[in-house]
């Protein structure tokens, strides 16, 4: 079971969704993609792309052999990639909050919090304050869920500041003028596979109409996640069960 994070996000975001699906006898894999967590930092910015983590991570998808894949927005995109090479061997794919279209206007209100200097905070309880805001759309977490976020997202600078645990290089792919995304014909390739898409509520990244054109595919079910817009995290009993359900 491989589990992969969103564009500015870490590997230990799975850490609720690996428990229950560890406790179901499944082997579960949480990567660090390149530039943010414990995973090193490219040397340039252009370089933070859906085909460079596919490159990334070819070599241990290899070594897995069939593998199921749950992908939280910029973890979807990559697993759509994925799914257009030849001896790819995912066999269930879970999409996050994320799909074949994505607007331009979504696009432009995550670079709205990336851009400019990368934000530094006093201590850890400060990033998790500046956390809540911005993701304020994973939905509702409780203290524990959103300090285990705070402390798993923190990188301490040489200074003694607070930062997130990203490299700010990766904003860079988004900093030009910005078109939607239109993975429309790689979505044959995608429904080679069963395909659970999650939708939070109020998501603006993965729209409505979106949503209901992948799930008129045959093979394809779509659960709407309340009280969350972009994008679920998955912490909660309620959505871990949807997807451990599904990958049964």
């Amino acid at each position: 079971m491989v589990c992969v994070h969103g564009l500015t996000r870490q590997a230990r975001d799975f850490d609720a969704l690996a428990q229950v699906l560890a406790a179901r006898g499944r082997r579960v894999i949480c990567p660090d993609i390149p530039g943010r967590g414990l995973s090193g930092w490219l040397p340039s910015g252009g370089l933070y792309a859906v085909p460079g983590y596919i490159a990334a991570l070819a070599p241990l998808l290899a070594q897995l052999g069939e593998y199921d894949w749950v992908g939280t927005s910029m973890g979807g995109l990559i697993a759509m990639g994925l799914a257009t090479m030849p001896g790819v061997r995912m066999r269930r794919l879970v999409l996050n909050d994320i799909g074949p279209f994505v607007p331009a206007a979504a696009l432009a209100r995550i670079r709205e919090y990336l851009a400019g200097p990368q934000p530094e905070f006093a201590d850890v309880a400060a990033l998790e304050a500046h956390l809540r805001r911005i993701h304020a759309p994973f939905g509702p977490l409780t203290d524990a869920q959103w300090a285990h976020l705070a402390r798993h997202s923190a990188r301490m600078t040489a200074s003694g500041r607070v930062v997130q645990h990203f490299d700010p290089a990766i904003f860079e792919p988004l900093s030009g003028p910005l078109q939607d995304i239109e993975l429309w014909p790689l979505w044959p390739a995608v429904t080679q596979r069963p395909v659970l898409v999650l939708r939070g509520e109020s998501s603006d990244l993965l729209t409505a109409a979106t949503a209901a054109a992948m799930a008129a595919t045959p093979g394809v079910r779509l659960a709407t996640i309340a009280g969350c817009g972009h994008a679920p995290a998955l912490m909660d009993a309620a959505q871990t069960a949807l997807v451990a359900d599904f990958l049964a």
